[in-house]
């Protein structure tokens, strides 16, 4: 380890840039999100990944603009299937 290190040219932000995804704070009613962890337990994937797959899904579906609506109609869409 050195005693002192040059931070002259460095850079704030992330390490390792992302590339086609955005990081947001999104609202889901508490039963939804338990819906995705659940299932999430039982395939071994990320709950943001299904939830994300099942967006792009419905978004490739519709020619609809994605609203809070829309997203809450998918969301209990597929609440109903998994009953």
């Amino acid at each position: 380890m050195k005693k002192e290190y040059d931070f002259s040219k460095a850079k704030r932000g992330a390490v390792v840039p992302t590339t086609g995804k955005t990081r947001i704070t999104l609202y889901l009613d508490n039963e939804v999100l338990e819906h995705f962890r659940i299932v999430s337990e039982q395939t071994g994937r990320g709950y943001q990944t299904l939830i994300n797959e099942m967006l792009k899904t419905q978004v490739g579906r519709t020619q609809q603009p994605l609203t809070p609506e829309l997203v809450r109609r998918i969301v209990r869409e597929e609440l109903a299937l998994q009953s």
